[in-house]
């Protein structure tokens, strides 16, 4: 079972996180900050990684904190639940169109962590939430997972939009890079050997 739980607690926040790559994509995610609760339930549903996460922060200061530490756990916990990374397909991408949104996601589960991050937001905010904390999750979760992450919006107007559609495009290239190859189940997919 490629499953793991990463909990983190700093004087800002205390974080536990549970995920299953071999999932069909159930979650249960409470952070005190809906509209990033509603990003992580589209990461976990078309990713198809079942994911409960549980965060507490400094709402008092405001959401920081809690989005980049819950993007540190997460990117942990994927990290242990790939363990080798014996054959998985490593490398995917996704165009995802919603509504007036387009976003392209490419990603290498490398452990080389690096984060292209090519999205023009239009709204500071969407509700509550600062949209610039977006970015701030996907580094934490790039870094900490290992994963060269490039992500390119290609159209879109509407903040909603375009930050949803950058959720489900890396939720479905990450679906596609930890499933297991069938011609190459017992090889780590590097000609070092190693990831």
């Amino acid at each position: 079972m490629r499953s793991a739980e990463v909990s983190r607690k700093t004087a800002e926040t205390d974080i536990t996180v549970q995920i299953n790559l071999d999932g069909t994509g159930h979650y249960d995610n409470q952070t005190g900050v809906g509209f990033f609760d509603h990003m992580l339930d589209q990461l976990s549903r078309h990713s198809l990684i079942d994911m409960t996460v549980r965060a507490t922060g400094d709402y008092h200061i405001d959401d920081h904190h809690t989005v980049e530490d819950v993007g540190i756990a997460l990117g942990q916990a994927l990290t242990q639940a790939l363990g080798d990374k014996r054959g998985i397909r490593r490398y995917a991408a996704c165009h995802l169109p919603m509504d007036d949104a387009q976003v392209r996601a490419a990603l290498d589960l490398s452990a080389r962590p690096y984060l292209i991050w090519n999205v023009d937001l239009k709204t500071d905010k969407i509700g509550t939430f600062d949209t610039e904390l977006v970015r701030e999750f996907f580094q934490a979760f790039s870094t900490h997972g290992g994963i060269t992450l490039h992500v390119d919006q290609i159209h879109g107007f509407n903040s909603h939009h375009i930050v949803e559609a950058a959720f489900k495009a890396v939720a479905r290239a990450l679906r596609d890079a930890v499933e297991t190859d069938p011609r190459k189940a017992d090889a780590v997919p590097s000609t070092k050997g190693a990831l």
